[in-house]
């Protein structure tokens, strides 16, 4: 026999309202080690309606990166155009190299109520917080203690020693600038931590102020 109470709340559950929304912008900093990027992958593999921002940068490629997909890489010359004729939302200069978020394909994506997820460092994070105001959902990621962020990066075996010293002087820097961040979640776990991510990106997505077709809604119900 069929349980009608059962049918009709999975009926009700699968024919939920959806309402238009502005996208949001959700910025994971943390210092290098910290697992930022791997928890920015496990995001983007498990959720559909968020879409990394491709960065503009004047380093070189490195093996198997592809240009439009990983990076826009130009030269020194066209970046500085870029940021000359405003088509940055923010840039900066890290390791002797230029990063920027180019606007259109941002604002284009929020327009459409996609999400865009920025991995970046806490300056970019102050220009993108300047230019975007209530688009932006800031977060940073600690690592569990200073010892164990160094050992990750040993650990990688990519980096010379000298780098490693400067990533470390960098990452100390970095963690002083939590307080500038709307939440702040230690990485002893990563997927304790990813939880937490996915837990405030859907509780910033119900937000009233990103709920373009609310007011209609809202304005029938009166009339009715």
């Amino acid at each position: 026999m069929v349980d009608m109470a059962s049918e009709n709340k999975t009926k009700n559950q699968n024919s939920s309202i959806q309402l238009e929304r502005r996208g949001l912008l959700f910025v994971l900093s943390s210092p290098s080690g910290a697992g930022k990027s791997t928890l920015a992958r496990k995001l983007l593999a498990s959720d559909e309606h968020i879409s990394l921002s491709v960065s503009a940068t004047t380093r070189p490629p490195r093996p198997g990166e592809i240009n439009g997909k990983d990076y826009h890489f130009v030269d020194k010359d066209t970046f500085k155009q870029m940021v000359a004729d405003g088509e940055f939302l923010e840039w900066a200069k890290v390791f002797g190299h230029r990063y920027g978020t180019p606007k259109a394909p941002v604002e284009a994506m929020l327009e459409s109520g996609k999400d865009v997820l920025f991995d970046i460092d806490w300056q970019g994070t102050q220009q993108l917080y300047q230019e975007a105001g209530s688009d932006i959902v800031r977060t940073f990621i600690l690592p569990p203690s200073i010892t164990e962020l160094e050992d990750r990066l040993r650990n990688r075996g990519t980096d010379s020693h000298e780098v490693i010293n400067d990533r470390m002087a960098r990452a100390k820097s970095e963690i002083g600038h939590w307080d500038g961040y709307d939440y702040v979640l230690i990485n002893d776990d990563i997927e304790a931590c990813f939880e937490k991510i996915t837990k405030i990106l859907a509780a910033e997505r119900l937000k009233r102020m990103r709920q373009k077709g609310l007011i209609g809604f809202a304005r029938k119900l009166m009339e009715n």
